[in-house]
């Protein structure tokens, strides 16, 4: 299917992928076998074309897997075709492979190629067709691209087809020069800096105390917003569930599962006497020995351990026992209380052990800790109890079982709520991941099914009906409702006094003697200096030199006079200017890339294939 005007209109991806990194994904993929992108037949094997320069199906896989994999890596785990769409990877792909087909396509009607040495010099550079000597072997070369499943004639067409679109996008971009007067506005934006005043104004500063809202306050606010404080559309849901902290106080567990859990875990509740200590090691006793005589001289620490070229970081041993600090075990813990010992010795020869703290020992009972035991137990029982109940629940709700039957029969709660998608007011069983996922997908008339809870519980749930945006009484969120109102009426009498201020600074008063200003240095616009939120900067650079002016934000309330504008310096900054000046040139020829990439795109003529497009991104899901 073709979409000419549609494709038009999408700026067109500039990334070029190289014969060599398909060769390269080629190979990790085992060739597009991998996917079953074998063969989309005879007369559908390319997905569009511009002019003359088809885009083949395979080529467009090879590079739609590229960047997948190329992702897949960003996060750490490997995402699926489906999962790359929600970031428009299918799209950048498509867009990338268009410009180079019009690339191609215009270069094939100027007549520009290059020669077979040209060819044949790239192959013989390139270090994947080299043997362990460094020299190109032809034998690796067609065995690479065996493994690939490309042809020699295939890899060699497509690498002369490559350089040919680099000449002529060199041809297209190169001597771009950014004018003069673009570079000097950019950097005159860009370097100038501003010093100003800032007075802020507090709650702290109020010469009035805010007071407390009365009800007929709160209502009002609320009344005033209620959009705000209205629920979206919801699903009302039945519910069927067993959970385990319902279950678990009714599971019996006996003293040897205690004892054997809490043995499992003795190292955790019996811990030695320990110390937090610093060893700084040396080369030799004597070494060790005149440092410790300098230290008692009243040298400190630090110093000896600058002298040795580290940092306290780098002599830290963290919390020890007496055993782990084997030979010195005893001097170390001997002290009874922060001081320097040795010197001892160590694994790695004489040293200076600093003890800094004393951590006593820890002897957690059983019975301390039965209550916690036990419940974990009977959790891990509930569990086990609610799996045992999973096929007869399925197999009930399969014969028709309604969840009003579920409840009846094997004891599980009956419940409902209104779920709201991503809503934190959710009820807590609705919070769950897979709650939600259940309820986000469920319609009206859909049969229960029973589905695992995060915690080991289980659920069904039908749709009975959609709830209308509704207002959530003022008695559910009344502490919500009074924190809003007194924000806002706090911000009101921040503003009003900043406002009265500045009053009083017009009338001749000086701003230094309405309260504790604090001066912020030349600073450019993208400055963020401490006390100066962005949005104060951006208010100073849109005033003039002695302008005094009221700001209200969430992050700053009060007085900004902006004292000086310092124009930026051309010839003080000249490097700073020149690279401006190089930014501002690529960006000139990636606009002047993209409109003539748009430009070949349309004079050539471009269809697109959606139904092979289909067909290869269904061999990929």
């Amino acid at each position: 299917m073709t979409d000419d005007d549609a494709i038009k209109k999408k700026k067109t991806s500039r990334t070029q992928t190289s014969m060599l990194v398909w060769v390269l994904m080629a190979m990790l993929i085992t060739g597009l076998g991998g996917f079953g992108v074998t063969n989309f037949g005879r007369s559908a094997t390319a997905i569009g074309s511009v002019g003359e320069q088809e885009i083949e199906a395979n080529t467009y896989a090879r590079a739609l897997t590229n960047q997948i994999n190329a992702l897949s890596r960003q996060f750490g785990q490997q995402l699926s075709l489906q999962d790359a769409k929600i970031f428009g990877v299918d799209a950048q792909v498509l867009n990338g492979l268009i410009a180079n087909a019009a690339l191609d396509n215009e270069a094939q009607r100027l007549g520009l190629s290059v020669g077979d040495v040209t060819v044949a010099n790239r192959v013989a550079g390139d270090e994947a067709f080299k043997d362990v000597t460094g020299a190109f072997n032809p034998t690796t070369y067609r065995q690479t691209l065996e493994q690939a499943r490309l042809t020699i004639k295939d890899y060699e067409s497509g690498l002369r087809a490559d350089i040919a679109r680099t000449v002529l996008q060199a041809a297209i971009v190169s001597g771009t020069k950014a004018p003069d007067a673009l570079t000097d506005t950019l950097f005159a934006y860009a370097g100038e800096t501003r010093s100003f005043t800032l007075l802020p104004v507090t709650e702290a500063t109020l010469l009035t105390p805010l007071a407390p809202a009365t009800e007929a306050e709160v209502q009002a606010y609320y009344d005033a917003n209620i959009a705000t404080f209205t629920r979206p559309e919801a699903k009302r849901l039945t519910y069927a569930a067993l959970l385990p902290a319902d279950l678990a106080a009714a599971q019996t567990i006996d003293d040897q599962a205690l004892q054997d859990l809490y043995t499992s875990r003795i190292d955790q509740y019996v811990v030695p006497e320990k110390r937090l200590v610093e060893r700084l090691v040396y080369p030799s006793e004597a070494e060790a020995t005149a440092a410790k005589a300098r230290l008692d001289a009243g040298e400190t620490f630090e110093t000896l351990v600058a002298e040795r070229g580290l940092d306290l970081i780098d002599i830290d041993m963290g919390d020890v026992s007496q055993a782990e600090l084997g030979a010195a075990g005893d001097a170390v813990f001997a002290l009874t209380g922060p001081a320097v010992a040795g010197p001892l010795p160590s694994d790695l020869g004489p040293a200076l052990f600093r003890m800094n703290a004393i951590l006593a020992a820890q002897n957690t009972t059983l019975d301390d800790v039965r209550a916690d035991l036990t419940l974990e137990l009977q959790t891990a029982a509930a569990v086990s109890a609610i799996a045992d109940q999973a096929q007869a629940i399925d197999d009930a709700l399969a014969g028709g079982a309604t969840l009003e039957d579920l409840a009846k029969d094997y004891g599980m709660t009956l419940g409902t709520t209104d779920y709201v998608t991503g809503a934190t007011d959710n009820d807590e069983i609705a919070r769950d991941r897979a709650f939600a996922a259940a309820a986000d997908a469920v319609q009206i008339g859909d049969f229960p099914a029973a589905l695992p809870l995060s915690d080991g519980g289980m659920v069904a749930l039908r749709l009975d009906s959609m709830v209308p945006p509704t207002p959530v009484p003022l008695d559910k969120i009344r502490d919500q409702v009074a924190a809003a109102q007194r924000a806002e009426a706090l911000t009101q009498a921040l503003t009003a006094q900043a406002e009265a201020t500045a009053t009083a600074i017009a009338a001749g008063t000086p701003l230094e003697a309405q309260g504790t200003v604090t001066a912020i240095p030349a600073v450019t616009r993208d400055a963020t200096p401490d006390g100066a939120p962005a949005p104060v900067v951006a208010a100073a650079f849109a005033m003039t030199a002695g302008e005094l002016r009221v700001i209200s934000t969430p992050e700053f309330t009060g007085l900004l006079r902006l004292d000086t504008i310092t124009p930026a310096d051309p010839v003080a900054a000249k490097a700073a200017r020149d690279a401006q000046a190089v930014q501002a040139e690529q960006s000139m020829a990636q606009d002047i890339y993209a409109l003539y990439t748009d430009a070949m795109t349309t004079q050539g003529g471009l269809t697109i294939d959606q139904s092979v497009i289909n067909a290869v991104q269904a061999q990929m899901n």
